[in-house]
Formats: structure tokens, C-alpha cells, sequence
């Protein structure tokens, strides 16, 4: 049937506007025909695998349930949207002690039930934070987690095609870094418009510093603007990325945009966020981020920030203080 694999892939959330939809992407896309579906809610997650069912996926077996236990069992690939979602006037920020904790729980069920996951996905916000407690609590090597960061990368390259008048396409090597939150980092000097580098346009009449930052609070806004637009938080956007990621982590086509990972370099130390990255059936891979001065300092304002997400749920007593990460996860010594 021509399946990228036939492992099993369980959706967390599934219920859900995300979840659903990344339960048809994944059916789409033709991932595997293992999949579960995992929620609290049990007739709405009844409702989407039957909606699944109408759709005549060939080849898919298709379960459900609310039990964790038999949702992980030999699970070798997750991604979860299984958390609060924004409400108009929230940041990403105000959900994270209820978040938090829903994290805490999925990586214990993690290392309960399948600790040879190869690849987890967290997509649920502040997902910067939810992915690090997950990580945390699961006992996986780093290299095994990714968050979602993306959205923001392409909402740049959005912004940008709408202003030129361009197909997105045509707008390349947009990217944002660090926090997917809106201290993240907006880089100029990596994007090309039609071939032309960002930096030669902006200042000049094609694209005015004024109308640049316009486009950059767009982008640090873009998900408060869905929310104002439909009056729900996205779900579209964030279920096709996180579906491409894992798609990467099983093997097929290669993630185009920068994704969260578990950092620890010489310049930022025990935190996730988004990086230039490669996502294989090896794992995420990062790479040093090159800017300019200005950019670097932003994205160290934005690690600054995630920073004290993290201690804030440290104080929570949800995870250990760093130095005793390793109790919950050898690999993080």
C-alpha cells in the first residue's frame, strides 16, 4: 500500500481541531496504517475517527482510545496536541501551569509505556516549555523531541509574498529563532524575495523600514490574528507542520523550516527552541544560527525569556532544578 512505514503513530489530542486534522494529514500523507488516536474526550474522538472511516482511506487501521495505557503500548512515534488551547487576548505565556502539567503527565506515560519511542512532537503551547518538561520526564535522548517553531518561519515568508505580490514560494530561507512565542527572533539577513536578498529591500520604496516592522509584528502576532480572524486558535497551520516533522523522523521528505529542539552549546544552555535544524529517522539535528548583531542579541533576549519560562515552572516544582534533571532523565546529566 505504499505506507512510509507501518510502525505505530499515536495523535494526542485527537478530539481536537488540531488533533483531527493531523489524523487526516497523517492519513494523507500515507505515514502508516498503524495509527491511534488518543483523547480524554471519547465521542468527540469517536466522531473524527468515524469521520476518518468516510473519507475510505485505503489500507488504514484506524483505533481509538482514552486509555493511555493501550494509546502508547508500542508506540514509536507521537505528536501531541493535547493541551489547552489560546483564547482571544491569551498569549502562548498564560497557559503554561495547566500546560505544563499536562506535559509532565505525557512524559511519564512516555517512559511508562513506550520508552523506545523513536520521535516525539509537541505542539501544545507555550510548546517551547511543554516540549522541554515532556522531554524531561520521558527519559529520551533529546535528539528523539522536537516542538513546533515553524509556523513562524512561514508566517514570515507569508508576509513577505503578500507584500511583494508573490507566490510564497518565491520567498525563501525566511526564518525566526528561538521562543515560539512572541519574543521570538526575526532574522532579515537569511530571507531572499524573488532571488534578492531582504536586506538589499528593506529601506528602499519596495519595502520601507516602517512597512518592515509592520510585517515582523504581523509575524510575532500571527496567531493572535487567527484567533481574531475565526475565533479559535489555529489548527490548520500548526496540524500540517507537525505532521511534515514526524513525516522527516520516519524517514521521508525533509522538514524545510526550523523546528524547536533541545539546546546545550557554548551559548545557550538547557533549553528548547528553534534552531536551524534537520529532522531524520536519526533524530533533530542543530546548527550554529548566523545573523547579524542585531538579530544574534535578539535571539539571546528571546533564550533570555525562555529561560525564565523554565525557571518559573522549575518554582512550580513540575520539573527538578537543572542540576537534577538527570534523576528524571540520564540523558540530560
Amino acid at each position: 500500500m505504499n505506507f512510509l512505514t507501518d510502525e505505530k503513530l499515536v495523535i494526542i489530542g485527537a478530539g481536537g481541531m488540531i488533533g483531527s486534522n493531523m489524523a487526516q494529514t497523517a492519513c494523507m500523507m500515507r505515514l502508516t496504517p498503524n495509527l491511534c488516536l488518543y483523547d480524554v474526550y471519547l465521542p468527540g474522538m469517536e466522531g473524527v475517527v468515524e469521520e476518518l472511516r468516510h473519507c475510505g482511506f485505503e489500507g488504514m487501521n484506524i483505533t481509538f482510545t482514552d486509555k493511555p495505557e493501550e494509546a502508547f503500548k508500542d508506540a514509536k512515534y507521537i505528536v501531541s496536541s493535547g493541551g489547552a488551547p489560546r483564547k482571544e487576548g491569551m498569549t502562548r505565556e498564560d497557559l503554561l501551569a495547566g500546560n505544563a502539567k499536562i506535559a509532565a503527565e505525557l512524559g511519564d506515560n512516555i517512559k511508562k509505556y513506550c520508552p523506545d519511542v523513536k520521535h516525539v512532537t509537541i505542539i501544545f503551547n507555550p510548546a517551547d516549555i511543554t516540549g522541554l518538561v515532556t522531554l524531561i520526564h520521558s527519559g529520551i535522548e533529546p535528539s528523539r523531541l522536537t516542538t513546533l517553531a515553524a509556523l513562524d518561519s512561514i508566517r514570515l515568508q507569508s508576509e513577505l509574498a503578500k507584500h511583494f505580490g508573490l507566490k510564497q514560494s518565491e520567498v525563501t530561507n525566511t526564518r525566526t529563532y528561538g521562543g515560539h512565542g512572541e519574543q521570538m527572533a526575526v532574522f532579515a539577513s537569511t530571507a531572499k524575495v524573488d532571488g534578492k536578498p531582504l536586506t538589499d529591500l528593506i529601506g528602499t520604496d519596495k519595502l520601507t523600514e516602517e512597512e518592515w516592522a509592520d510585517i515582523r509584528q504581523k509575524v510575532v502576532k500571527g496567531g493572535a490574528n487567527i484567533i481574531k480572524l475565526r475565533g479559535r486558535s489555529s489548527f490548520q497551520s500548526p496540524a500540517y507542520c507537525s505532521i511534515e516533522m514526524i513525516r522527516a523522523a520516519m524517514g521521508g521528505e525533509a522538514f524545510r523550516w526550523p523546528a524547536g529542539c533541545f539546546v546545550k552549546n557554548d551559548r545557550y544552555q538547557n533549553i528548547m527552541m528553534a534552531m536551524e535544524t534537520t529532522i531524520t529517522k536519526d533524530g533533530v539535528h542543530y546548527g550554529d544560527v548566523k545573523g547579524t548583531d542585531k538579530e544574534i542579541a535578539e535571539l539571546d533576549a528571546s533564550y533570555q525569556h525562555l529561560k525564565d519560562l523554565r525557571d518559573q515552572v522549575i518554582k512550580m516544582g513540575l520539573i527538578p532544578e537543572v542540576e537534577n534533571w538527570g534523576t528524571l532523565n540520564k540523558h540530560l546529566k
